[in-house]
């Protein structure tokens, strides 16, 4: 499993919340960081999560990925951010 999936669903965040936080993502990465922190994990399980984003970011793909999300989507929001 993906570390950033097994990070929330150690934490008890429900599938719902997990798909909702990667659906953000697809849509707006600024907002899916507030949705984040709206998840109520821990601090040290917060800032474990964020070291985990930060130095491998290939884990938000492997896990829109595997939430079957679309990845592609993930990257146009990525563009639209830098423009």
């Amino acid at each position: 499993m993906n570390p950033i999936l097994a990070i929330l669903k150690e934490n008890n965040i429900s599938d719902e919340q997990i798909n909702a936080v990667f659906q953000a993502l697809t849509e707006n990465p600024l907002a899916a960081m507030a949705t984040v922190g709206q998840l109520g994990l821990p601090q040290d399980k917060l800032q474990l999560l964020m070291t985990q984003v930060m130095q491998n970011p290939g884990l938000i793909k492997e896990a829109v990925e595997e939430l079957g999300l679309d990845f592609a989507k993930v990257e146009a929001a990525k563009e639209k951010l830098q423009k």
